[in-house]
């Protein structure tokens, strides 16, 4: 018998309803019910655990009626001297470490080049964004330091990360100083290699560290800091030297601080120790800071170059090249320092004369030697920021670094010197930071 139209929906609607009662929960319908047990932190940035560190900073600020200099906005170049807010402050947050960012000669190349290239790239280098003149800034650098080759890109921070990466990998071995960059630290997590790390500066521990551990693994790379940048002392490059060749590793050397700062010709460890730069397998350097534009490069020899450009993640192949004003302001602040060499002169004497006026007053800071970074240790958030107001109402402009960017124990205001600066501008800020640490411990001994 030929079932009606009726008979058929009502023999769907008695399968769809039997169907429905024996079934088992859709896929992920037990799951949902779970939901509301998921803490808010993980889901809602208003909660996440680094807002509340924050807030904590911005409560304190407001406790001790401090004012907020961070993302103060820059009316001008960032010199020996800063126009914030309608004010012209002596400067010591700037890494503009040769003055010459917003040199005339670096302005009119960067001027002319963009008149040829435009003001981008516009591709990746491995395709249709190689410029001429990024050929010329690499062999500049490659020239100047006494290397093979060079590769720039545009972040010393990508450059590192994109380095490490390509350099080792599960099968290896990082071991880096312990105070080492945070893109050193990062590239190494992404790798994917095995890390270790060894106290500041300390080559015996290092020795030990690889003779118990290096034959477990492939590659084994070493790295460090030229100057370390939060503290100012400078690697033992000789030593580590010594023991990559022992231990048959790479070793790898971020100069982002020590490129345009360290030796006679600004060409920063191999230029100080007066080493054989071959003898360094990785040199990294940035641009942002001595070289007046931003973005990075690492130099070594021809083979090491030639894979970076075609393996390393992010350097060539994943991004566009770095824009033609970039590049026209490295390449121009390169040819200025070896032209001008008493540039270099003066900012070892600024660093040098800055130093021994704070150590002869006995204020902490660090290990700091021979370099343009110089911390003022207060060990304490609150001191550190009352220091940053009374340098600031004394028409100083300089940053603290607070916990948890370092131990609690380790915070500090850090000046970074110039070549512009002068010797009164330098002593002015050091008899505030001494005058003031006095009154300081001094109120502090009363309240105990």
């Amino acid at each position: 018998m030929q079932a009606t139209s009726e008979s058929k929906e009502a023999i769907v609607a008695r399968l769809k309803q039997k169907l429905n009662a024996g079934a088992k929960p859709a896929a992920g319908a037990g799951a949902a019910k779970g939901l509301e047990s998921i803490p808010k932190e993980y889901y809602d940035l208003s909660v996440y655990p680094q807002q509340a560190i924050m807030q904590a900073h911005q409560a304190l600020l407001e406790k001790l009626d401090v004012e907020n200099n961070y993302f103060t906005q820059n009316q001008g170049t960032s010199k020996n001297t800063i126009q914030l807010a309608d004010r012209e402050y002596i400067n010591f947050s700037g890494y503009n470490y040769l003055g010459l960012s917003g040199h005339p000669e670096v302005n009119q190349f960067v001027h002319e080049t963009i008149e040829q290239y435009g003001t981008s790239a516009s591709a990746s280098r491995i395709v249709a964004g190689n410029l001429k003149i990024h050929d010329e800034l690499e062999q500049a650098y490659a020239d100047a330091i006494g290397t093979e080759a060079c590769v720039i890109g545009v972040g010393g921070y990508i450059i590192n990360v994109s380095t490490i990466a390509y350099l080792v990998g599960k099968d290896d071995l990082v071991i880096h100083d312990e105070l080492s960059h945070n893109s050193l630290i990062m590239g190494c997590a992404l790798s994917g290699a095995h890390r270790l790390s060894f106290p500041h500066n300390d080559m015996a521990a290092l020795d030990k560290l690889l003779s118990q551990h290096r034959m477990k693994y492939k590659r084994t790379l070493i790295i460090t800091e030229g100057v370390f940048s939060m503290d100012g002392d400078i690697a033992d490059v000789p030593r580590l030297i010594e023991l990559k060749e022992k231990y048959k590793a790479l070793l790898m050397v971020d100069e982002a601080h020590s490129i345009g700062t360290l030796g006679k010709r600004g060409l920063g460890v191999v230029d100080h120790f007066n080493l054989d730069p071959k003898k360094i397998d990785v040199i990294m350097g940035t641009m942002s800071k001595a070289f007046a534009s931003c973005g990075g490069f690492i130099a070594g020899s021809e083979v090491l170059i030639q894979q970076l450009k075609y393996f390393a993640p992010g350097l060539i192949m994943y991004s566009a090249g770095l824009s033609p004003q970039n590049t026209a302001a490295a390449l121009a602040s390169l040819r200025l320092m070896l032209k001008e060499p008493q540039r270099l002169e003066k900012i070892q004497a600024n660093a040098a004369h800055f130093l021994n006026l704070l150590k002869q007053a006995g204020v902490n800071t660090g290990p700091s030697q021979d370099s343009p970074v110089v911390p003022v240790i207060t060990g304490d958030d609150e001191k550190a920021l009352r220091l940053v107001q009374a340098l600031r109402e004394g028409g100083v402009n300089v940053h603290a670094m607070l916990y948890p960017s370092v131990p609690r124990e380790q915070v500090r205001l850090r000046f970074f010197i110039s070549s512009t600066h002068t010797f009164a501008e330098l002593e002015h800020t050091a008899d505030i930071i001494i005058q003031h640490l006095a009154v300081e411990n001094l109120t502090q001994g009363e309240r105990k």
